[in-house]
């Protein structure tokens, strides 16, 4: 190392982030570079590396020691304790705690993949990426999208580098990953409410994945943008993409691609207002999805998640609420369909106090939605308030009761 003796003087004396910017500098790597690897704005890394003897956050030296490959120790981890987080700098505490959750959360499959030899290098990396991607996701349960947002954002531009400097087999493998946290940006854009920048990231992941030359994954993105337009109420549009879906997979459809298509078919023909075409769809769904119920293997790849008949009938407590179909959306345990976290439960139980508002329950649906709305302010959900919006303009009272008034306190006047 060039600069070893500056670098375990700045050790020795507390100022880790000097530390940091002269083994980033031995490293031949910009501040940039640096901060798409920590999940930090340039300027973030900047003021890091100006720190001094200030205060640190631990998991952002952790992140910066194994990304320089350096030893904890000399950004002193190994026998510092961990230290209060600084005030004046929150943008860059959530960014490093996200990204040292991630890590945590990617490390045991980091630990179990085999050192790979140097013509395989870029596998480790393309399952590198998408372990984190995979723990994103998983944030996603208990973080709101405006949180993740960014460092998912910098994830993609780190999955976006690391391709440019790569060889073309290489490059193809990677855009398969860079698809799928594409397709992860798509999903928080929506969650937030923004409709233009989750249709551009969902077409972003369909090209990856067709750069790829994966007819299953871009199969799947293009059902994604499906479902994603059949709920923002493009019935047709949604019945479109769902048959680019269906023809971009061929003769080699695994069977949960035919059950969860026909499920977003059901979506699309609901929003276009066919209840008939839809019943038809959602039966398809739910027989193909109790032929899977039988096997034990998980879902094939790209579908991270098993696609289950009380899926399907979720979908079908969907639809109802589309079409004002109040047998289709209650039943006496319809509630335990809410399952999943915590953001797809509210949305579900809007859903289900559609259908109360359809069958005349007005009070019994506006406790539903108040509990919808609750977690909608708590994950700071677009998607979630407008949707609890859309089943407030359904009723139209003079004189409303106590539970919609209170309700409308509530939505007053919020802004996400």
């Amino acid at each position: 190392m060039r600069h070893e003796a500056e670098v375990r003087a700045a050790s020795r004396g507390g100022d880790y982030g000097r530390v940091i910017e002269l083994v980033r500098k031995d490293r031949r790597m910009t501040q940039t570079q640096l901060g798409q690897a920590l999940g930090l704005s340039q300027p973030a890394v900047s003021r890091l590396e100006k720190r001094g003897t200030g205060t640190y956050q631990t998991s952002v030296l952790a992140a910066a020691a194994a990304h320089l490959d350096i030893t904890p120790d000399l950004v002193g981890l190994s026998r510092a304790r961990p230290r209060p987080r600084a005030r004046d700098d929150d943008d860059m505490h959530r960014r490093a705690l996200l990204g040292g959750a991630v890590a945590a959360a990617a490390a045991p499959a980091l630990a179990a993949l085999p050192t790979a030899p140097a013509e395989g290098a870029a596998s480790g990396q393309a399952a590198a990426l998408r372990l984190s991607t995979a723990a994103y996701r998983r944030l996603d349960a208990s973080t709101p999208s405006q949180d993740l947002e960014d460092v998912v954002q910098a994830h993609l531009r780190l999955i976006q580098t690391t391709a440019r400097n790569a060889g073309e087999e290489q490059r193809t493998r990677l855009a398969a990953v860079g698809s799928e946290a594409a397709s992860l940006a798509g999903w928080l854009a929506w969650d937030m409410g923004n409709h233009g920048s989750a249709r551009a990231r969902y077409g972003a992941a369909v090209n990856a994945a067709r750069s790829a030359g994966d007819p299953l994954l871009t199969a799947y993105q293009v059902g994604s943008l499906a479902q994603f337009e059949a709920h923002a109420g493009n019935g047709v549009e949604a019945l479109n993409l769902a048959g680019r879906a269906r023809r971009a997979l061929g003769g080699r459809a695994p069977a949960v691609a035919d059950a969860w298509l026909s499920g977003i078919e059901a979506l699309g023909h609901a929003a276009a207002g066919d209840r008939r075409s839809a019943d038809k769809a959602l039966t398809r769904s739910r027989t193909a999805a109790e032929a899977l119920s039988g096997q034990q293997a998980p879902p094939p790849w790209p579908w991270v998640f098993s696609y289950t008949v009380e899926k399907v009938a979720a979908h079908r407590v969907t639809c109802g609420a589309w079409l004002g179909l109040p047998d289709w959306a209650l039943s006496d345990d319809v509630e335990a369909l809410a399952t999943g976290h915590a953001k797809q439960r509210a949305l579900l139980l809007l859903d289900i106090a559609a259908g109360q508002l359809a069958a005349g329950r007005i009070e019994g649906a506006f406790a539903l939605a108040t509990r919808a709305l609750e977690a909608g302010l708590h994950y700071r959900s677009g998607r979630i308030v407008e949707r609890a919006r859309a089943v407030r303009r359904s009723l139209a009272l003079s004189s409303p009761p106590r539970v919609v008034r209170d309700f409308d306190e509530r939505l007053h006047g919020v802004y996400l």
